[in-house]
């Protein structure tokens, strides 16, 4: 697989990230406007092709993959325009600096079927890594309070304030390891040095589960601190990245009740070890595995949205939009980010369930009691429902209408136009709702354009429906089935192409990916 880099950005962090792709023997292109810096970047590489015009590289098909270290304010058009040129992203945190250009940004890698990765490098951490373990595992016994200190002194910006541009490693941090969105986030700040860009903010964010946290940032400090600590009811955990050694210490710490007064005992810190390793290093190889697998990455489009509402509650905050400095929705509380994308056109009615990474286009229609799974498409003017249940990973195109009685499991393939029906006589003057014949359609199935599925009926596993075939009875697992009406004319592997049979039963092989098949009359399964 074809796996070459190009970095936009050569600036103080993109500079990091041309030497460990670079190191990494990956690294094709370095896109920069500020000819000194592309000169600085051309001696030290010499093999590395230098532009500054960005269609330069996303014309190249050689590369597949960007890695954006740009001011925030460009990272949303940069990612967009990444993206519709078919590369893989990783960009540098935050995605971008609105919630709702996120939520395209997210739907349009989808659509794409694109690595979209943010870079919240504190997941790459070995030490950050091992506390989420020992969270996970219970060490720490419930988590009760979380609080961050991220301070400085210079690396003053103007592009954004200290939230942005410090606080969402530690936002990430907090909402992986507390497993949750806040539902309460207060934040004030202060600005200093401009009137209009703060340079101290403390945040506060509140969750559903009882835990609280806070983080602290600022680049008007007298030294540097990096320190996240967990404080658990049975141990007490500190990460400090500024640390030399003993990164991360567990403290068994306990509080005992004694006359009903409580009672600290405090007990001798422990160093915990972790494997070790250069935690930019680690992201890079990791974005890279996922171009190659197309595995999602640990810090996803879907990760970075939950990080860019929070950043954004707290903005909100410190602008006063909410009474007394605190955000809020009409209920008092902030709602969890809507984690798939719906077009501003498109309907969808009271009582409707839709998985995170789910896009739905213009002017379709979810009706009532409706459930669609995750990362599924569904295309323009589709109806769905009522009381609909759709797995995950469907497909449905254009102009498709999945009525009551209709159940699509995971994967299933809707071609353009083809057509469900859920009444096997209908009259337009006698209601015959309560007559409706269920129709299943099992999973991994393709229904292709123009076909049609006469109710009543199963669709097998991986079945392939031709354009324009009827359907009037069921299809079993594998089947190819042609014409009107629709009839088996062969056997179709997994992978979508056809498998040959030697005889009428018994072994077969797919003509493409060669898996192995075995067939007994009209029944066919993995060999």
């Amino acid at each position: 697989m074809n796996n070459a880099i190009a970095c936009i950005g050569a600036g103080y962090w993109g500079q990091n990230l041309i030497r460990n792709f670079h190191d990494l023997g990956v690294l094709s292109w370095v896109c920069e406007p500020d000819p000194e810096k592309r000169s600085q970047v051309k001696a030290k590489y010499a093999a590395v092709k230098c532009t500054a015009a960005i269609d330069e590289v996303l014309n190249d098909p050689q590369v597949a993959g960007v890695a954006i270290a740009t001011p925030a304010e460009t990272h949303g058009e940069l990612v967009r325009q990444a993206l519709l040129a078919d590369k893989d992203v990783f960009v540098e945190k935050p995605l971008c600096l609105s919630v709702e250009e996120g939520k395209k940004l997210v739907a349009l890698a989808h659509e794409k079927r694109r690595v979209l990765m943010v870079g919240h490098l504190l997941w790459y951490h070995p030490a950050v890594l091992k506390l989420k373990a020992l969270v996970e595992e219970g060490v720490l016994g419930r988590i009760q309070y979380i609080y961050s200190n991220r301070l400085n002194l210079g690396r003053i910006r103007r592009e954004e304030n200290i939230l942005w541009s410090f606080a969402p490693h530690d936002v990430s941090v907090i909402l992986g390891l507390v497993g949750e969105m806040p539902d309460r986030v207060d934040a004030q700040g202060g600005n200093y040095l401009h009137d209009r860009i703060a340079d101290v903010t403390v945040s506060m964010l509140s969750f559903p589960s009882g835990v609280k946290a806070h983080i602290f940032v600022s680049w008007l400090h007298p030294f540097k601190e990096q320190k996240l600590v967990v404080v658990g009811d049975r141990q007490m955990a500190v990460f400090d990245d500024v640390e030399p050694e003993n990164k991360l210490v567990l403290y068994p710490h306990t509080i005992t009740w004694k006359n009903h007064v409580p009672v600290a005992s405090k007990a001798e810190a422990r160093p915990v070890p972790f494997p070790l390793g250069e935690p930019l290093r680690a992201e890079c190889l990791h974005f890279l595995e996922c171009m190659r697998t197309r595995q999602t990455p640990r810090t996803d489009g879907q990760e970075g949205l939950r990080v860019l509402t929070v950043l954004q509650r707290c903005q909100d905050a410190l602008d006063g939009q909410g009474k007394g400095g605190v955000t809020k929705t009409n209920a008092g509380y902030l709602q969890p980010p809507r984690l798939y994308f719906v077009h501003e056109s498109a309907f969808i009615d009271d009582n409707v369930e839709i998985g995170e990474g789910t896009t739905i286009w213009h002017v379709s229609h979810v009706l009532s009691n409706s459930r669609i799974g995750k990362n599924c498409r569904i295309g323009q003017n589709v109806v769905i429902g009522p009381n609909v249940s759709i797995g995950n990973g469907v497909k449905i195109q254009n102009n498709v209408c999945v009525y009551e009685g209709v159940t699509l499991e995971d994967d299933v393939f809707c071609g353009p136009s083809m057509v469900f029906t859920n009444v096997v006589n209908p009259r337009s003057e006698i209601r015959r709702m309560d007559e409706l014949r269920p129709t299943l359609v099992r999973r991994g199935a393709t229904l292709g354009a123009n076909c049609t599925i006469v109710c009543g009926v199963t669709i097998g596993r991986y079945a392939f429906i031709g354009a324009g075939a009827v359907v009037t009875k069921d299809v079993p697992d594998f089947a190819l089935v042609l014409g009107n009406p629709g009839r088996i004319v062969g056997w179709m592997c997994r992978c979508g192409n056809r498998i040959d049979f030697a005889q009428e039963d018994g072994p077969g092989t797919c003509r493409a990916c060669r898996q192995m098949y075995w067939k007994t009359g009209q029944e066919v399964s993995f060999a």
